[in-house]
């Protein structure tokens, strides 16, 4: 079993059980303890868990998924909707515009209003929120299902000739030494293609994702445009991905649980 693969099948232990031992993980991998320990210690690094004696559980604040969506994820869902609402306020008419995969872009287009639009997307569950949008121009690319997504086939080469706007970019960690990250390389190759042809990039994270490094980097931070995240982000731990050039906007919540626009 390659690296990759244990390092999926120890998050994924995670987030089932809470914790894990590294003799029972050794036994499940056919590796020594040695090599087990070594694992974790990658995965501390990247802030994904806490060692342990005889070893690991999860990081605290690591709420949210660290996996590849493949359902809608439900958890810090008041910040994903303030945060949704800040990415409204830089669409316009007429814009085209393209939806990663993820829970936050999700949001954003059960909020995005019946308006002219065209959206790029290859999520299935963001496409069943567009269809009765009759105003959206709705663009989706072929390929085949997996989980809810559609990927691969001649997508790529015919989303390799469209002109889009700005893109909503979704990511598993926000990392000043790993980019932005994910764990699966097919999403990894998607999001580089969705990248490379856009005009401006905004990479909706909330807090949570901070410090966090996944297995793949599929983008360096100096990549995108605008990180959109919401104001329960340390403002020292802000200050340091600033420091760095990366250019931060938070979604303030109001004691209605209303979000409003604040730039960091």
């Amino acid at each position: 079993m390659l690296a990759a693969e244990r390092h999926r099948a120890i998050i994924a232990k995670l987030e089932d059980n809470g914790a894990v031992k590294v003799s029972e993980l050794s036994e499940l991998f056919g590796v020594t303890e040695k090599t087990v320990r070594e694992d974790l210690e990658k995965l501390e690094k990247k802030g994904l868990l806490k060692r342990t004696h005889g070893g690991a559980v999860l990081e605290q604040g690591s709420e949210d998924s660290l996996l590849p969506l493949q359902i809608p994820n439900v958890k810090h869902s008041r910040k994903k909707s303030a945060i949704a609402e800040l990415a409204l306020t830089c669409i316009q008419d007429n814009d085209i515009i393209a939806l990663d995969a993820g829970s936050s872009t999700l949001e954003l287009a059960r909020l995005l209003p019946n308006k002219p639009i065209t959206v790029l997307t290859n999520d299935l569950l963001i496409i069943r929120e567009l269809t009765a949008k009759e105003n959206i121009r709705l663009v989706v690319p072929g390929g085949y299902r997996h989980n809810n997504l559609l990927i691969g086939g001649e997508s790529q080469e015919w989303i390799a000739r469209l002109n889009v706007h700005k893109l909503f970019l979704s990511t598993t960690g926000v990392h000043q030494e790993y980019g932005l990250t994910i764990f699966t390389e097919e999403l990894a190759k998607l999001k580089r293609l969705y990248m490379d042809n856009a005009r401006e990039i905004y990479c909706m994270a909330d807090s949570s994702k901070f410090d966090k490094g996944a297995l793949i980097t599929f983008a360096e931070l100096n990549e995108v445009d605008c990180v959109l995240t919401d104001d329960g982000i340390d403002d020292e731990l802000a200050a340091r991905y600033e420091a760095q050039g990366l250019r931060i906007m938070k979604a303030g919540l109001s004691s209605d649980g209303k979000s409003g626009k604040r730039k960091g």
